[in-house]
């Protein structure tokens, strides 16, 4: 019986999702047909159109899930330590200092290698 309830769940979900999306695209069409009227309508129109599809997405089990990660990430980025200002300056300049060290030795190590092929070919 449960799968039978997850079966018509997973239906309901699919239905939702459609008309989440016509709804998306009769309101960009409506936008576009009604080009004569006022923008802050047209715009006003377009926002209240995707708020309601928004919530018709969020009563889905794909919503439901989509916002419990958004949440998750949330709390998730609030535990970040970010570096100081003369920490991102020493890192910034160590690999400065890095690439030119390697771009050198880069340089190097090509004109030896021309220098051995102009020997080789004379």
């Amino acid at each position: 019986m449960n799968v039978e309830v997850e079966k018509e769940s997973g239906y309901l979900d699919i239905a939702k999702l459609l008309v989440a999306i016509t709804i998306i695209i009769v309101g960009i069409g409506a936008f576009y047909y009604f080009a004569d009227q006022s923008l802050l309508l047209r715009v006003i129109g377009l926002l209240v159109v995707l708020s309601i599809s928004v919530v018709l997405v969020y009563t889905t089990t794909l919503g439901q899930s989509f916002w419990q990660f958004a949440q998750g990430s949330k709390i998730e980025l609030k535990k970040i330590v970010w570096p100081t200002r003369k920490e991102t300056m020493q890192t910034t300049l160590i690999v400065v200092i890095m690439v030119l060290f390697v771009g050198i030795l880069l340089w190097m190590f090509d004109g030896l290698l021309m220098w051995g092929i102009g020997f080789i070919t004379g």
